[in-house]
C-alpha cells in the first residue's frame, strides 16, 4: 500500500472508529519506521479522549475506500490541532512511507485550518506534503541508549560524557550525605506522580511557563496513563531518591524501545547535586535490561538536552489554510513572540501575542 495517495478524508470521533480503523492504525504504524513514537500509537489519543477531551480522527481513503491514513485530532471550533496539543511533542498522519497526504482535503465541514508545532518533519513520508504550510523547523533532540551507558559513552559529546561523570561523583556525595540511593526504573505509584505534578507546576510557576496541568482534564490524562500497562503502549514513572528524599523523578510515555522524555522534574532544595543528570544516568544504565534502545527528549532548548542528545529529527510548525490573512496574523503573532523574548517591551508584546493568537484561531 505504500505510495497509495489519500484521495478523501472524513472526521469520525475517536469512540466511534471501530476495529477496521483501529487494525488499520497498527498495521500503518508498523510499516513505518518513522513512526514509532507513542504519540503516534492509538494509545494516547484513546487516553487523551478518555481524559475528557473529545479526540476526532481524520480518516484518510485511497480511490478503493482502503484506509491509507489516519490523523487524530482536537476540534476547536473551526481550527483543528493535533490530539493532546498542547502536550503532544510528535505530531502528524499515521501513514505508510511514500503516501500522499494532500493536507487540504482536512478543510471540509466547517474545518478552516490545521495548526501544528511538533510535526514530524520527514520527505520521506506523508508529512512531506505540508511543506507549502511549514512556518519554521526546529530539532527535537534524542539520545541513542543501545547498550548502556558505556555505549553511550562512547557516541556522546565530550559535556555528556563530562555530565555523566558528574552525575556518578554526586550520587556517591548524596549518597553519603542523604542516605542510600534508590533509583526505581518503572513504578506505578500514585503518591509519588503526584509529587512530580506539584514539583512540576512550582516550576511552571517559577519559571513563568504557561501551567499544563492547570486544566483538570490533564491531571486526568496522565493518571490514567500511570496505569496503562500495555505491551506497546504505556505510562512510565521514574524515580530517584536518597535516603527518604525524593531527589528527582520523570513521568513519560513509552512504546516498544523507545521512551519519550515528557514531564522530568527535580526537588529544588537538592539542586547542587544536578539530580536531573543523576536520573538521567540511571535511566541510560539500565536501558538494556528495560529494551529501550533511545529516549526522545522532545523539542526545547533546555541545555541539559543540548549535552545529553546523541542526535536529532526536525520538528516543523505551522498552519494548513486557505485564508491568506489568517497567515499573515501567523506570521506577524511569531515575529512578535521572538521579539518578546530579548525585548524590554517583552510583557506588552505578549499581550499583543496573546490577542492575535485568538484571532488566529
Amino acid at each position: 500500500m505504500s505510495g497509495t495517495p489519500v484521495e478523501a478524508v472524513r472526521l469520525t470521533p475517536f469512540d466511534a472508529l471501530g476495529g477496521e480503523e483501529i487494525d488499520a492504525w497498527h498495521r500503518l504504524r508498523a510499516a513505518n519506521p518513522l513512526l514509532d513514537s507513542p504519540y503516534f500509537h492509538p494509545g494516547f489519543a484513546e487516553a487523551v479522549h478518555a481524559s475528557g477531551r473529545p479526540v476526532e480522527v481524520a480518516v484518510g481513503r485511497d480511490a478503493e475506500g482502503r484506509i491509507v491514513a489516519l490523523l487524530p485530532c482536537h476540534r476547536e471550533r473551526s481550527l483543528l490541532r493535533p490530539a493532546g496539543w498542547p502536550g503532544a511533542d510528535f505530531q502528524g498522519p499515521v501513514l505508510a512511507p511514500g503516501t500522499s497526504f494532500p493536507p487540504l482535503l482536512l478543510l471540509s465541514g466547517g474545518v478552516r485550518g490545521f495548526a501544528f508545532d511538533h510535526l514530524l518533519d520527514s520527505p520521506e513520508d506523508g508529512a512531506g506534503s505540508f511543506g507549502p504550510w511549514i512556518e519554521s523547523r526546529r530539532p527535537s533532540p534524542y539520545i541513542d541508549v543501545s547498550g548502556g551507558l558505556d555505549a553511550y559513552l562512547g557516541r556522546a559529546s565530550r559535556s555528556g560524557k563530562d555530565n555523566m561523570g558528574q552525575a556518578r561523583r554526586r550520587t556517591a556525595k548524596a549518597e553519603r550525605e542523604l542516605g542510600p540511593v534508590r533509583f526505581a526504573a518503572d513504578v506505578v505509584d500514585p503518591r509519588a506522580l503526584d509529587r512530580v505534578i506539584e514539583l512540576k507546576r512550582a516550576q511552571y510557576a517559577a519559571t513563568g511557563v504557561a501551567d499544563y496541568f492547570a486544566l483538570p482534564g490533564r491531571l486526568d490524562l496522565v493518571r490514567k496513563l500511570l496505569h496503562t500497562r500495555g505491551a506497546e503502549f504505556s505510562g512510565m514513572l521514574s524515580t530517584l531518591h536518597a535516603g527518604p528524599h525524593l531527589l528527582a523523578a520523570h513521568f513519560g510515555l513509552r512504546s516498544g524501545g523507545v521512551l519519550h522524555w515528557w514531564f522530568p522534574v527535580y526537588d529544588p532544595r537538592f539542586a547542587h547535586f544536578s539530580p536531573g543528570w543523576m536520573l538521567l544516568r540511571e535511566l541510560v544504565s539500565a536501558a538494556p535490561a528495560l529494551g529501550i534502545g533511545r529516549i526522545d527528549l522532545g523539542r526545547g532548548e533546555d541545555e541539559y538536552k543540548r549535552r545529553a542528545k546523541t542526535g536529532e529529527v526536525m520538528v516543523a510548525q505551522g498552519l494548513v489554510t486557505k485564508s491568506a490573512a489568517r497567515r499573515a496574523i501567523r506570521r506577524v503573532r511569531d515575529s512578535m513572540a521572538e521579539a518578546a523574548k530579548s525585548s524590554a517591551l517583552g510583557p506588552g508584546l505578549r499581550r499583543i501575542v496573546r490577542r492575535l493568537r485568538a484571532l488566529s484561531r
